[in-house]
């Protein structure tokens, strides 16, 4: 066993992972990259097809972003932001804003969030103006609910108080299968009994909408297909109308939810579940109409991962926005939606290093701003908010992504991903495969025919996961569904490369022909 692997046995406890099994084999080891391509302590070389777990926008040693970090480096790599700006948090900021605004509001809602209203007719979108930096797509997701939290009990006419003396508290609502992170305001929004059942004694409840899941939608009466089950879909889209009567039922009880939290046009680790045509635009207009604030979790949806252009079938994606490619670089912007909080992280600082930010709207801004002594102050904040080298990194990436350059690689390669995964229908056990942009999930079942899925205890992703590497393919399961998320850099050779492997691998764990 390589000495290093050794040290990682004794020593290192790793996140997700039953070490158990863990111990039984020597991990690959990464000591280099370069693009798309990890290179491990015994000189192999895989391909990233998962983008070191959705973080790596543009490949590995970008050399843009390299120069960026040793560029601050030689001036300072971080300072307190309790009481101190510094330039390049500065300059995020307003390119983040900037990248934000899909330009879709009306002089008249600008002018109501002006006064303060937050309320809004359904057809209307926020302006958002702040941004609030931490650390990871957690602390994004922390930060949005604290927020709400607050600003809720405000334009209630209430404080927070003491556990005795509260009423009833603001309430969320979030979609089934849903994961917003780990901290736990975070894990209180997640509906992943694996994930978060541990933690209930300690955790707010939330509650759950039924997620547009279409290929297991007990509405959808379509016999399955070797097709995304989106495409020939048979229902009356009665999952939104499950929504619907959800926040009535809600309003009628006097504690209207306060704030929606999704990710927008694919849930991921619920399983690459991806959201058929207008589903999102109609459940965020029923959300608003009832009072709720839009929490938008793109910590993997955002910087350009659901696509540029649409290159699947209008009913599928729904409505898309028509604005230079540029500017699409979030899925809410995608369907000219301004949620009242979008929360960046993973890809922002192009897969470098570990940064998150929270945008939201100058009238929740407002409902902080008072005397000294009248504690209105967002009592929240982490050591390395405003980090320089991040934001050196971060303000590099964007400048990447809104090259026509980089444009016109997203848009080829997430058509050369439409074009090479439609080989795996002929595997019995693909039983959906499902593409939002460039993110991929193939669901594996026993036989596609009945859609019966696999145990727990059969390890099916993990065991597909594992040929894939003996392969020199890298990829991390998410159940039993395969994620292909390659960096923007992959070449369609090095694509394919991914989608055999994904293939042959089905094919040797299931002895299928």
């Amino acid at each position: 066993m390589h000495p290093i692997a050794k040290l990682d046995h004794a020593h290192v406890w790793h996140p997700f992972t039953q070490m158990r099994d863990w111990l039984q084999h020597e991990p690959i080891v990464i000591v280099e990259g370069k693009g798309a391509i990890l290179q491990d302590a015994k000189g192999r070389e895989y391909l990233d097809a998962n983008s070191s777990i959705w973080t790596n926008l543009h490949g590995h040693r970008y050399p843009k972003i390299n120069q960026a970090i040793q560029r601050q480096l030689k001036k300072i790599a971080h300072s307190s932001a309790l009481g101190l700006a510094n330039e390049p948090a500065s300059l995020l900021a307003a390119q983040l804003i900037q990248a934000a605004d899909v330009g879709s509001r009306t002089h008249a809602t600008q002018a109501a969030h002006a006064k303060g209203f937050l309320p809004r007719a359904s057809s209307e979108n926020p302006k958002l103006e702040k941004v609030f930096f931490s650390d990871d797509g957690s602390t994004a997701l922390e930060v949005a609910l604290k927020l709400a939290y607050q600003v809720t009990l405000r334009q209630r006419g209430k404080q927070p108080a003491s556990k005795s003396a509260r009423g009833p508290q603001p309430k969320f609502i979030t979609l089934d299968g849903a994961y917003h992170g780990d901290t736990i305001g975070a894990v209180s929004l997640g509906h992943i009994d694996l994930f978060h059942q541990a933690y209930g004694g300690l955790l707010f409840a939330s509650d759950k909408a039924m997620a547009p899941y279409c290929y297991r939608c007990p509405f959808n009466r379509a016999k399955p297909e070797r097709a995304d089950a989106r495409t020939y879909r048979q229902c009356h889209g009665e999952c939104i109308d499950t929504v619907e009567r959800q926040f009535s039922k809600q309003k009628k009880t006097g504690n209207p939810y306060a704030g929606f939290v999704f990710e927008p046009l694919m849930q991921g680790a619920a399983g690459m579940i991806p959201q058929p045509g207008g589903w999102l635009r109609q459940v965020t207009e029923i959300a608003r109409s009832h009072g709720a604030l839009l929490i938008a979790d793109e910590v993997m949806t955002g910087f350009g991962r659901t696509g540029v252009t649409c290159q699947v079938p209008d009913q599928i994606l729904g409505e898309v926005s028509r604005q230079p490619a540029a500017v699409k670089l979030f899925a809410t912007a995608r369907i000219g939606l301004v949620p009242d909080f979008l929360c960046l992280a993973k890809g922002l600082t192009g897969g470098y290093l570990p940064m998150a930010a929270t945008l939201t709207t100058k009238a929740i801004f407002d409902r902080f701003l008072g005397k000294y002594e009248e504690f209105k102050t967002f009592f929240h904040g982490h050591s390395f908010t405003g980090n320089q080298l991040g934001a050196a990194a971060s303000l590099a990436s964007l400048e990447i992504l809104q090259t026509s350059k980089s444009a016109q690689n997203r848009t080829q390669l997430q058509s050369s991903l439409k074009q090479a995964l439609p080989a795996l229908w002929a595997l019995p056990n693909v039983g959906d495969i499902r593409q939002v942009g460039l993110v991929a999930g193939i669901e594996l079942v026993k036989n596609w025919r009945t859609r019966a899925p696999f145990a727990w205890r059969e390890r099916a992703g993990i065991r597909v996961c594992e040929a894939m590497a003996r392969r020199g393919v890298l990829t991390r399961p998410v159940g039993n569904v395969v994620v292909l998320m390659p960096p923007y850099c992959t070449t369609h050779g090095q694509l394919q490369t991914m989608v055999n492997a994904l293939q042959e691998s089905v094919a040797e764990v299931f002895n299928a022909k």
